[in-house]
């Protein structure tokens, strides 16, 4: 049954392409006779302007020649521009009436293949109770009576979590140039299959032998369904597609149970799929949108991450170029103060001069690695780190950056976004940072928090797994195995403080309206 089903839909979508295709003819038709009607506008314009230039020859009374031969132009364009006339009234007649035909014709193929299909249910339906008796038509109203109680019970009760689908279950199947505009395209495609299906009578059927009864009957169901399901699709998003699939599905069978009454209308199972394609459609149009609006997102935030970097690398080799003068021009005052000293205070300059040489290479160091990381785009710090206050135990995020200063990205994440600070387990200087830290999402991508996004770098496993895992590909560094977590330890301790003691809750309190006092008066400054 399921499959006959389905061979009928892909048979109505092929035919409504087919009546697309005629629509697109009708239109290139429409073009071809703005074209010719554009050439007898060119004529009018030349027979205006045989005319002006016949009047300029009036005043040559005496030349007859020019008059007779600007009388036979005159004629001439006039004949044209009849003739033109004539072709375009016939051309536009011919290329109405093909159009109409070919739409006649598509919508003759489309009733007939409804009809057809119509036919090849009803006959393996009929095949199915000749074979089965009184036990098919049981089960199938068994169905029946099972869908109308759940649809109730979910109405009644709510769809909670239930029917939630994963949203990459909607976009697994699709191509990778599959984008936006794609989706959008398809989903147009299936509100007109929907729409022809109305158009065509077969969204709905209904018992009544009498055309006006059956045809009150089928449009209330079918306006009750349709009043249902746009409310839905109103709804749709990326993330709620299963919950609305049921509640479509729960619509049709409210409607079909109340439309018993009236000699069994009942929407047909071929305007449900069609219904159904357009919130599957609607709802990969809108993940896909989520996932561009995410990944412009995740680009800008690595635009401001490099542009940050270089700002930076730029200061810092400012800076140490800067010390490397002023080292420079301490040393040189040293010199001159040693080829003055005298034999006792040789020494001292000499001490003071090797000080200022091993500052210098320092900053030389300073100034080459600022120079190096800049030069290269891959270098940077992968770090590991935790915040048990706002993630809980062995929650860690792995993450990469090029900052010269990798601990200035640390405190920005820990900035407003969370209540506590990050706690630093791990900071790796690469230079393939960006190579690193896909190798550990990739083998720790099962312990991955989120599964719906996988942008997202937290993970829920022990800090002794990443810590083996580093050594397995050779990497040796420093490790903080224990999360301080200041904030939040000490916030523990004053909660238990102001549970055991009221009047250390006042005090607190004060303490911190002083605070925002303090801050008050400084803004006003």
């Amino acid at each position: 049954m399921e499959i006959l089903l389905i061979v009928a839909i892909i048979g109505l979508i092929f035919l409504w392409r087919k009546k697309s295709a005629a629509d697109k003819a009708n239109s290139d038709l429409s073009a071809t006779l703005r074209q010719r009607d554009e050439q007898i506008s060119g004529l009018e314009r030349t027979r205006a302007e045989l005319l002006s230039k016949l009047e300029g020859l009036a005043k040559y009374q005496g030349i007859a020649d020019a008059e007779a031969r600007a009388k036979d132009i005159l004629g001439e364009a006039a004949d044209t521009l009849a003739q033109a006339k004539l072709d375009a009234a016939k051309e536009r007649q011919e290329a109405n009436q093909a159009a109409k035909t070919k739409a006649e014709q598509a919508d003759l193929r489309f009733a007939a293949a409804g009809a057809e299909a119509d036919r090849i249910i009803a006959s393996a339906k009929q095949r199915a109770e000749e074979i089965a008796g009184d036990a098919y038509t049981a089960m199938s109203r068994a169905k029946e009576f099972t869908d109308t109680a759940q649809a109730m019970k979910n109405i009644i009760e709510g769809y909670g979590d239930a029917y939630i689908v994963p949203t990459y279950s909607l976009l697994d199947d699709l191509a990778e140039e599959f984008g936006y505009t794609e989706a959008g395209k398809e989903l147009k495609l299936a509100r007109d299959t929907s729409r022809s299906l109305v158009k065509a009578g077969r969204a709905a059927t209904c018992e009544y032998v009498e055309a006006n009864r059956k045809e009150t009957a089928i449009r209330f169901v079918v306006d009750a369904f349709n009043g249902k399901v746009d409310s839905i699709l109103s709804r749709s998003k990326a993330d709620n597609h299963g919950k609305l699939e049921q509640e479509i599905r729960d619509a049709y069978s409210m409607v079909n149970y109340n439309g018993a009454a009236f000699r069994n209308a009942r929407i047909s199972d071929e305007y449900l799929a069609a219904r159904l394609n357009e919130l599957k459609w609607a709802a990969t149009a809108n993940a896909l949108k989520d996932q561009e609006r995410e990944e412009q997102r995740q680009l800008r935030e690595q635009m401001r991450e490099e542009e940050k970097a270089r700002k930076e690398y730029e200061r810092a080799i400012k800076e140490a170029a800067k010390e490397e003068e002023t080292i420079k021009k301490a040393m040189e005052k040293v010199q001159l103060q040693v080829a003055a000293a005298s034999d006792a205070q040789k020494a001292e300059y000499e001490a003071k001069l090797r000080d200022l040489e091993a500052k210098l290479q320092a900053a030389e160091e300073k100034n080459q690695r600022a120079l190096s990381m800049a030069q290269q785009t891959r270098t940077g710090h992968v770090y590991v780190i935790s915040n048990i206050g706002s993630f809980g135990e062995e929650v860690f995020k792995i993450g990469m950056t090029r900052r010269l200063e990798p601990q200035d990205r640390v405190r920005e994440l820990g900035d407003a976004s969370v209540p506590f600070e990050f706690d630093v387990h791990a900071m790796i200087f690469s230079d393939d940072a960006p190579g690193l830290e896909k190798t550990l999402h990739r083998h720790f991508l099962r312990q991955q928090m989120n599964k719906v996004n996988p942008r997202k770098e937290f993970f829920r496993l022990n800090l002794e797994q990443i810590r083996k895992e580093l050594e397995t590909l050779g990497i040796e560094t420093h490790w903080t195995m224990a999360a301080a977590a200041h904030d939040y330890r000490e916030t523990l301790r004053i909660e238990q403080q102001i549970r055991e003691n009221p009047n250390i809750e006042q005090e607190w309190t004060r303490h911190q309206l002083a605070i925002e006092q303090q801050e008050e008066i400084e803004e006003a400054a």
